[in-house]
């Protein structure tokens, strides 16, 4: 059974392209399931397969992860990742019927992206410049980076020297699927990594083959735990009285270039959502915004006030 979930696995990798998270997401909830699976089928086979795998053994897996307390969006993470997984076996003829048919998973109501407003960003960005560190003149041109270019932070982390073209202002990135986008960052971001490049990296760099952009105090390649502890650190000075993760710039990247005019299709491009649905769900956040603009530029609004 176990061989079966290796080899799903591999044609994710493999054919589908998936990456590394979302690759071991899949094997952690698949790993849950083999544990409860053959608990269950040892009840009534005394070889266990996934195709004894039963409708009802599935409905039972169901019920012990909402008796374990699990919210309602992992559990539907859980269930995604073990219909793909069936179909996955039905496809390559390894069961004859999938025991996740007309099995629905719990409804996630879409919630709002958290994001900072644009004087709290200014805020956290100032942190790094009142020190005079190379630790700190990294963080710097990192975190001034994440918020120009709205990449993930995984994207940041992986990106190397040739991946940044700071004289043309725009980083070549590698998103979900190894899916290749060209995304434009602003002069005061692109000079803040050159100066970064030329003045701190040679101190920080131990190995000429390193080629990593940002990296960590071992000089090897900064990770995303150390990125999120950065920031986390930031955040605490800089007095914001709430949770900032890397992944909260790239909501505010898109809530504030949406509030500024941006279209959602541009948007969508440089965020690298494959679905403009995704998008659409930060133009919830801008309501306020065009409710304020259209309060003072409609000729009626005015006359109201």
């Amino acid at each position: 059974m176990q061989q079966d979930i290796d080899s799903f696995l591999n044609y994710l990798i493999v054919e589908k392209g998936f990456s590394k998270n979302t690759v071991d997401a899949y094997r952690n909830d698949l790993h849950q399931l083999l544990e409860f699976a053959e608990k269950e089928i040892a009840k009534h086979s005394i070889v266990p397969s996934w195709a004894d795998f039963r409708r009802q053994d599935m409905l039972s897996y169901l019920l012990n992860l909402k008796e374990r307390g699990y919210a309602v969006t992992t559990i539907a993470r859980k269930v995604a990742a073990t219909k793909s997984f069936f179909n996955f076996l039905l496809a390559e003829g390894r069961i004859k019927d999938s025991p996740t048919e007309n099995v629905t998973s719990p409804k996630v109501g879409k919630s709002l992206p958290d994001a900072i407003s644009i004087s709290q960003v200014r805020q956290l960005l100032a942190q790094p410049a009142e020190r005079s560190t190379p630790e700190a003149k990294r963080d710097r041109a990192m975190l001034e980076f994440l918020y120009a270019s709205g990449m993930r932070v995984s994207e940041l982390v992986s990106l190397n020297l040739n991946n940044v073209d700071t004289e043309g202002c725009y980083v070549r990135c590698f998103g979900k699927g190894n899916k290749e986008r060209m995304i434009p960052i602003h002069p005061r971001a692109a000079q803040m990594v050159k100066e970064y490049v030329k003045e701190v990296r040679p101190q920080m760099v131990r190995s000429d083959e390193e080629r990593a952009l940002f990296l960590n105090q071992r000089g090897d390649r900064l990770t995303r735990q150390g990125l999120w502890q950065i920031l986390k650190a930031y955040a605490k000075s800089a007095g914001l009285g709430k949770k900032v993760t890397p992944h909260t710039l790239r909501h505010s990247f898109a809530t504030h270039m949406l509030s500024g005019g941006a279209d959602l299709r541009s948007v969508q491009e440089l965020l690298g959502h494959a679905n403009i649905s995704t998008t659409q769900i930060y133009t919830h956040l801008t309501s306020e915004h065009i409710r304020n603009t259209y309060d003072k530029a409609h000729p009626r609004a005015k006359q109201s006030q």
